[in-house]
């Protein structure tokens, strides 16, 4: 019995003991490259390294994810919806993820985290009204707390969805992000 749960713990995925560096402030984005076909697409699209970005709220030993996405868990709505790290970082939705620094001030910080959490059920869209998508999510609660990322949306020719989008990539190139974890 004791070998087949030890054995058991060691093929556990690892994503349950993801921890953000010291340095890590709510309000600071978490970037993942996903496991779905949904993110070869984007990322065929982006030419970045990641394909879906969210927001860390909380603090050590209760860090989540606040981030617009697709349903990821059964009779979940697609949706802003608020996910522990472990979760957002579990090597069943990701392949690999990496934490980046907000340079602002501590007040805009509380804006952006308030602004995001605002933002909790709407509906998971792309290229349409009353709703919203991972990096539009994350770009307008900085933007709506003072920060301006400085990043470029891109138009993409999408059938029936045309328009202009911020993809992950460009979200990366911003002056106010600095890595705080390598890519793992």
């Amino acid at each position: 019995m004791r070998c087949a749960l030890l054995l058991g713990l060691l093929q556990a995925p690892v994503g349950w003991a993801v921890s953000p560096p010291e340095r890590a402030e709510p309000g600071d984005l978490v970037f993942r490259e996903g496991t779905e076909a949904i993110s070869a697409m984007v990322m065929a699209v982006d030419g970045g390294q990641y394909s879906h970005v969210g927001m860390l709220l909380g603090g050590p030993g209760n860090w989540q994810v606040i981030h617009a996405t697709p349903a990821e868990r059964p009779g979940q709505a697609a949706a802003v919806v608020i996910d522990s790290l472990a979760f957002f970082t579990d090597p069943q939705r990701s392949k690999r993820h990496a934490i980046y620094h907000v340079e602002a001030l501590p007040r805009q910080r509380v804006q952006a985290v308030q602004q995001a959490r605002q933002a909790l059920g709407l509906p998971f869209r792309v290229g349409e009204a009353g709703g919203t998508y991972c990096t539009l999510l994350v770009w307008q609660a900085w933007k709506d707390a003072g920060v301006d990322f400085e990043v470029p949306f891109d138009y993409l020719f999408i059938p029936m969805l045309a328009g202009e989008y911020l993809l992950p990539g460009a979200l990366r190139t911003s002056p106010r992000l600095r890595p705080l974890s390598p890519d793992s």
